[in-house]
This record gives structure tokens, sequence and C-alpha cells, in this order.
């Protein structure tokens, strides 16, 4: 929309833009075409849009054939964009974007965000959006010029901060270029600016606890000016030599610090498991037959080497609010690494039933017992790893603690995101979860 629409429009639907919602309408066509062209949309992807306001980026991006979900929180302009874009693959949600579940997005294949974010929420949203696990693919968006460049910062510079490391752990950020502030009507004080914003690769960075590095990162940027040692004593007491073994400066202020140095930092306080003791391949398994009956027994090497049916159980842990926690599986494992499985599951070892299996295993990799109830029975099958697995089913009001050396996140789902996550991106998931997920759902229904 050119200047002139923009006012026509708003006085048409009776709108005065209000600088608490961030209403900043863009009135540059070629750069609106432009941010589009650099998300590079095609037909296949599905497109959230936070904030369209008046379809700027809306209209080309329709343009490229994609689904559209715009988020708008006005609904004089929500109104407005249903009545002027009357298209099939646009969907509008006349909702607060802070307010929308970002993991319902799992259901769709490839999502793309794109955005021009009110400059009062917009780390916010951001972080919101970037809550790990997420489904978004690329993020490509228009924001206040010094958030922009706090996003896209390097070391030892004045805007590398804590929401530079939040972002960059699990993301590469890339400032694109400046936008003027006089391209927006009304005009804002501050320029802007576009950043792309693409996932990292899982294995890139070392394995760490994310929660502990969080905390370092916080307690290390509360006082810029301070030194680092000061403000860490709590979880490093002999930062001399801890400081000498990663070759930090012994009076490095937070800033001077890479991501991978906060990271060898956290894993100095946390060591990561060794990955060379991370699977037991010596483990005793029972061989079973068609029936589940025990024939012998073999280690876990000869057991997968010659997919040799055995047995195993999978636990399902819900929260008071019916939601699964799922786990992903641990970097070093040596069938599907990094893939999403149940709350807990492992192999029935030597002399053991299915029940004390799966006691065990809650036990072992989430650190907690609570009552479990038989689900379901799944047969060995190639989609198994031919594994006899019993079904089980928890329920839990305190917190877990996850073994990082079997997993290497997790988190809780609710179902039906769950049933859209496993239909859109079934490689997400190990194999086994699979089957076992199909049969809860067949169980719960029919109950």
């Amino acid at each position: 929309m050119k200047l002139s629409d923009i006012l026509a429009t708003l006085r048409e639907i009776r709108v005065s833009p209000a600088k608490t919602l961030g209403q900043n309408f863009l009135h540059d066509q070629n750069l609106a075409r432009w941010i589009v062209d650099q998300a590079q949309i095609t037909s296949d992807d599905y497109v959230v849009e936070i904030g369209p306001g008046l379809g700027a980026l809306t209209r080309f991006i329709l343009e490229k054939g994609a689904h559209v979900l715009a988020i708008e929180k006005d609904a004089r302009l929500a109104g407005f964009l249903r009545t002027h874009f009357p298209n099939q693959r646009l969907e509008i949600l006349d909702s607060d974007a802070l307010k929308f579940d970002p993991r319902s997005l799992f259901a769709h294949r490839t999502v793309k965000l794109l955005g021009n974010l009110p400059y009062n929420v917009s780390s916010v949203l951001l972080l919101r959006f970037l809550e790990q696990p997420s489904p978004i693919s690329l993020l490509l968006l228009m924001l206040q010029k010094e958030v922009a460049e706090r996003l896209s910062a390097s070391p030892s510079t004045h805007d590398y901060g804590a929401l530079t490391l939040r972002v960059q752990l699990h993301h590469h950020v890339k400032y694109l270029r400046t936008v003027p502030a006089t391209v927006f009507f009304p005009r804002p004080e501050v320029d802007s600016a576009v950043v792309r914003i693409l996932p990292r690769d899982p294995l890139e960075l070392p394995q760490h606890d994310d929660q502990l590095l969080r905390r370092l990162v916080r307690a290390g940027f509360s006082q810029r000016r301070k030194q680092l040692r000061k403000l860490i004593r709590e979880h490093i007491k002999d930062w001399d030599t801890v400081s000498r073994r990663l070759n930090i400066g012994a009076n490095a202020r937070a800033e001077e610090l890479s991501l991978p140095q906060w990271i060898a930092l956290a894993n100095c306080i946390a060591p990561p498991p060794d990955p060379d003791t991370a699977v037991n391949r010596n483990e005793r398994f029972p061989i079973v037959d068609k029936k589940d009956r025990i024939l012998r027994y073999a280690n876990r090497s000869e057991v997968h080497g010659n997919n040799l049916r055995h047995r195993a159980v999978h636990i399902l842990i819900f929260n008071e609010a019916g939601e699964l926690y799922l786990q992903q599986r641990s970097r070093w494992k040596d069938r599907h690494p990094l893939k999403w499985d149940s709350s807990a599951a492992g192999h029935v070892a030597f002399r053991e039933s299915y029940d004390e299996t799966a006691r065990r295993e809650l036990k072992e990799e989430l650190g907690t017992t609570v009552p479990l109830h038989k689900v379901s029975k799944v047969s060995a099958s190639q989609r198994t790893d031919h594994e006899f697995i019993w079904l089980y089913r928890g329920l839990t009001s305190g917190d877990l603690v996850p073994d990082n050396s079997e997993i290497e996140q997790g988190a809780f789902f609710r179902p039906a995101v769950i049933d859209g996550w496993t239909s859109a991106r079934p490689e997400d998931f190990a194999p086994g979860f699979l089957e076992c997920w199909k049969a809860y759902r067949r169980k719960t229904r029919a109950a």
C-alpha cells in the first residue's frame, strides 16, 4: 500500500494507530516485496505472519502460493484483512500472538515466520517462538534496530549480551539491512532492521546443560562492568585454574566470552556424558521367539547387529494438565540419536520382568517413581526394531530429573500437538514411539 492508500484506509475503518500495539504501517511496497523475497517462500510453506496490519507483507506472501496464518491483535484490522484478502490460503487469527502456542505449528511440515514485531514486546515474542523445541525453520523479522543489533552481535561489542547468547545458542542470526523510520506511518522515533534467523544443526555445538548455561549467562551479564570471576564465583570456586584451562583471561568480563567458551564453562561445572560410556554394548537381553518366549540371552551388539527379537518397555508420563512428557534421545544413542521418544524407554534385561524394567527405566531416566499402569502390548516388527513392547502410563505432579547421558532434552506436550507432529513429521520420532503412540491413541479413544 502507498502512504495515501494507508491514510484513506485507516480513515475508512476508523483506526487511529495505537502506540501501545506497535502500529506502524509499512508503505514502501518495494521494501515489502524485498522482505518477502528473503524468506524464499514456496507453495509448500506454511507461513505465520505476526502483526499483518493492513497486509503490506501478506499480499506478497500469498503471491508465492503459501498458506498464511496471519495473527492480528486488532479486531478492526483483522476484519479489514478478511474483506480485502478473500483467499482460501489465508487464515486470520484475531488474537494476541503472545497467547498463541507455537508448538501447534508442528502439525505443518515447513513453517516460516515473518513479521514486523511491535517494539514493546519484540524480545518476549521472539523468545516465545524460539523456545525449544521449535517447529520453525526460518524467521524473517523486522525489529527495532537496537534489538536487531543485539541479536546479531559478536563478542567484545557493546551490543553483545544475554539476549544474544540466548538466541544464538540454537540459531544463527544475520542482520540483513537497516530500515529507515521514514517508510512507516506513523513514523517511529527510531530506525528498524531486518534479520534472518535460522536453526543451528543440533550437533554443531557440544552437548551441555541448557538451564545451567542460562543461569551462568544471566549471572555473568548482571553487572557488565564487573569481572566475570566475581559474578559466577557461586558456580566456579577456582576461577584461575578454570580460566587457564579454557584460555579465558583471568580478568575477563562476560562480553569477552564467545558462545563456545560459555558452553565450555558450563561443561566444567556439569560435564556431559562420555560418549565411550554412554552406551553399554555388553548389556545382556533375552532373545525371544514370535510368541515372546525366551530362547536364550545375548548382548546388545549381537541383538541389534542381527535384528533379533527382544523385549522393551515404553513409559508415557503425563502431568496434571494432561500433557505428555517426550524426551529427545541422546546424541550418543546407537539407534535413533536425537529422535523424539516416549517419556522413558528401555530394554528388558537379563532375568528381569517387563514391570521391573519399567520401574527401573523410569527411575534411571527421569529420576522419579510413580505408579505405572499397563496400557497395551505392541508386537515385535521392523517398525519396533524387532522389540515386543509393553506400554505403560503414569501421572506425575512433581519435577522430572532427566539423565543427560540418556536424554538430550525433554518437554511436556498436549496430545493434540503430538498427533499433528507425528502425522506431519514422522521422521522426527523413533519408530518404536510412533507404534506406541498409535497403540495408546487407539486404546484411549476406544475407552
